[in-house]
């Protein structure tokens, strides 16, 4: 069967001498990989079709479920600013391998195609990278069924005060805790209004109507180590690409 659809491509892998294999989250396909044939040749019509990050309509037979073989593409996006920054390119290819992992092929679709688009679309339009990438993350927590509790107590359920002074956030009970259940969790982490008002703001949020955030940097600071925190109980992924971030961290990249 002939699909003719508008994908992302999150992955991509040589095969054989010549070809590439391309993961692309599409619109309305789900996410689907791609043999190119002769993709890797310097005269390949379709090399450009298979670079991280690029935005195409892509042409492809499939039997099935199976590997589908590109009959031709145009390129609507490039994102080539992406690739040529290595700041940039760190931040999307982790959001690339994030949804290539957490999510199956059944679970994506429309808004989740159209969430890679805004994030990769911010990062190039020079949004805060750290800011967009906790947004996306609280996305796919929400969507893999791991979506924090922010609004009342995760054990008792008691209303959390809007005035409070300090906020008690457990990842592994999955949400935040009231004073009098903060003991439930010794590793609860402490946080400022500020960093719970973005937590709460971030899920109500739609990657595609973020605007101009500013962010202190202590909020950033607190606000990464909790949703990383997240991530790692909820999720527990060993994803290269968040790897090679830290590193960048590391040496003040």
């Amino acid at each position: 069967m002939l699909y003719r659809v508008e994908g992302i491509v999150i992955r991509s892998m040589d095969y054989g001498e010549g070809n590439k294999i391309i993961t692309i989250c599409t619109e309305n396909a789900g996410k689907v990989g791609v043999l190119v044939r002769g993709a890797k040749k310097v005269k390949s019509r379709h090399a450009a079709l298979t670079q991280l990050f690029t935005t195409a309509e892509y042409v492809f037979f499939r039997n099935g479920t199976g590997l589908g073989t590109l009959n031709a593409g145009e390129i609507m996006q490039s994102h080539h600013v992406l690739r040529e920054d290595i700041v940039l390119a760190a931040f999307a290819s982790y959001a690339c391998e994030l949804l290539d992992r957490v999510l199956q092929d059944e679970e994506t679709g429309s808004f989740w195609f159209q969430q890679l688009k805004a994030c990769l679309d911010a990062l190039e339009d020079g949004k805060d990278p750290a800011v967009i990438i906790n947004l996306y993350e609280m996305k796919i927590l929400q969507t893999a069924g791991y979506g924090p509790e922010l609004s009342s107590c995760i054990s008792c359920g008691m209303d959390i005060s809007p005035q409070e002074e300090r906020y008690w956030v457990s990842p592994r009970l999955g949400g935040v805790l009231c004073r009098a259940c903060k003991h439930l969790d010794s590793q609860a982490m402490g946080i400022s209004p500020r960093t719970m008002k973005l937590l709460r703001l971030f899920a109500q949020l739609d990657l595609r109507r973020l605007g101009h955030v500013d962010v202190k940097e202590e909020t950033k600071a607190e606000l990464k180590a909790v949703m990383r925190a997240f991530m790692d109980m909820q999720l527990g992924l060993n994803l290269k690409s968040r790897g090679f971030l830290d590193q960048m961290e590391k040496y003040g990249l």
